[in-house]
């Protein structure tokens, strides 16, 4: 059963067991584009205390630096070596773990976030809004060739997916020897609008299914992008923690690489879930505007 933070003790106890606060944005930080109450004051709080926060995200249709906007447009402190988002994973992942040749492309299945974080390390690509102009007329897939410049697909969210992109997809993983098949995140929902639509994972299938392979996948729950975290930053994954809204993703990843787990309760998860869930978050809270504000030194 989850610890609960429910009293002024808890709450100190609680962040002097960290060093480092790995924080998940979308029903943690905010809402939509809706700062969570109280949230301000309990990064404050940590950051007087000299705490590392760290932001990470599934959401790959924002670069590092659409998400700093949005922090500044909050009125949150943050800079972009801060920000982690599941496209600058899969970015520096190709740049510094997968050895990738730098005569070859990645062709990407996504939106404009995951562009301007391979161009930031270098990576040349191609797809994206070049195929939003889809086939029409099946007569016309015979155009698609099989190309030798492409070394990876990266799929990510795309509001704009369509048959060309997953056709094109198909055929650089399954005729090119060696083709990397990669995926920022593979969440079925993502929440939007007070309710919950269909997520990457959902369009993934469309084309892991026919090729009959799963990706390497570089979001949460799944460790490449912890490795990741963890070897640009140093951490002590004893001294870190992750805090987040989903139990199959923020609190899975967390417990997967050794890490110390927060849920909090204003995101996806219900009271219900968590009483009848394999996955068992270390902490929990109500917000994590509560820990600064109304547990923290905002309580007294």
């Amino acid at each position: 059963m989850a610890a609960t933070i429910a009293s002024p003790a808890d709450a100190l106890a609680f962040v002097a067991r960290f060093d480092t606060f790995l924080l998940d944005c979308d029903g943690v930080i905010w809402l939509g584009n809706t700062l969570v109450p109280g949230v301000a004051d309990t990064l404050a709080w940590l950051r007087s205390l000299g705490k590392r926060i760290l932001f990470v995200t599934n959401n790959s249709t924002k670069s590092r630096a659409d998400y700093l906007r949005k922090f500044t447009t909050l009125g949150l402190q943050a800079s972009v070596d801060e920000i982690f988002g599941s496209s600058y994973a899969a970015a520096y992942y190709i740049a510094h773990q997968l050895d990738f040749p730098k005569d070859k492309r990645v062709y990407v299945c996504g939106m404009s976030g995951i562009c301007d974080e391979l161009a930031s390390e270098g990576i040349a690509y191609c797809g994206a809004h070049e195929d939003t102009d889809h086939i029409t007329d099946m007569a016309h897939l015979g155009d698609i060739k099989t190309d030798p410049s492409i070394g990876a697909v990266l799929f990510g969210f795309d509001i704009n997916i369509n048959y060309t992109k997953l056709a094109r997809a198909f055929t650089y993983v399954h005729a090119n020897p060696g083709c990397h098949f990669l995926a920022t995140n593979s969440d079925l929902t993502f929440p939007a609008g007070g309710t919950v639509y269909p997520g990457t994972g959902a369009l993934l299938a469309a084309l892991s299914a026919p090729l009959g392979r799963e990706p390497t996948v570089l979001g949460k729950p799944h460790q490449p992008m912890l490795d990741v975290i963890v070897n640009k930053y140093h951490l002590d994954r004893s001294r870190t923690c992750m805090i987040g809204d989903r139990l199959d993703t923020d609190i899975e990843f967390g417990k997967r690489g050794g890490l110390s787990t927060l849920l909090v309760m204003t995101g996806v998860t219900t009271q219900k879930e968590l009483a009848s869930s394999a996955i068992v978050p270390d902490f929990a809270i109500d917000s994590l505007g509560s820990l600064g504000t109304k547990y923290g030194p905002g309580s007294q």
